[in-house]
């Protein structure tokens, strides 16, 4: 693939999390975010991006909106279990950006907030329509995805380097 291939990042927060008396990084889904898990799957299947890799953080809450989500899909990306997206700032979250192949076109990157908001903010130098108003507006509540789209290699990426093609959550649709 050429540096000018055009790649997608999708950033996917997970499903709102219960909150028993266990470690933070061990907090399950609560009823809600089992259901809006595979609600996201559905608009995840209906963006149409065959995803090349999913990178997925180890907390349950995430591995476990991955599990429910990635059923409603046509095709399951290779998923990649990475301890680092876990409390990432949005420096950690481009480095590891910048490690993936350019044989990935469309990657998706299921983590959580502040880093999932704040790495759609940096990147988004450009947004299409009201999507990033909408970001703004809202957050970016559990199980919502923000649509990113660059040209270039994934070392590349880096602030302002993408368009916010679309923004999505549970609770809009």
């Amino acid at each position: 693939m050429s540096a000018e291939t055009p790649r997608r990042i999708v950033l996917l927060r997970h499903a709102k999390a219960d909150w028993p008396e266990v470690s933070d990084h061990d907090r399950p889904l609560a009823e809600r975010g089992r259901k809006d898990a595979p609600a996201v799957g559905l608009k995840l299947a209906e963006t149409g991006i065959a995803f090349d890799l999913a990178l997925c953080s180890t907390a349950a809450r995430t591995r476990e909106t991955w599990k429910l989500a990635v059923q409603e899909l046509p095709h399951r990306p290779k998923t990649v279990y990475e301890e680092r997206l876990y409390e990432a700032s949005p420096g950690e979250l481009i480095a590891l950006l910048n490690e993936t192949s350019d044989e990935v076109s469309n990657l998706l990157v299921i983590g959580h907030n502040p880093g999932m908001h704040a790495l759609a903010d940096v990147l988004a130098g450009r947004a299409q329509g009201d999507t990033l108003a909408r970001m703004t507006r809202t957050g970016f509540p559990t199980a919502a995805l923000a649509v990113i789209s660059f040209t270039g290699s994934w070392k590349s990426v880096e602030h302002g380097v993408g368009t916010l093609l679309d923004f999505w959550t549970p609770k809009e649709h």
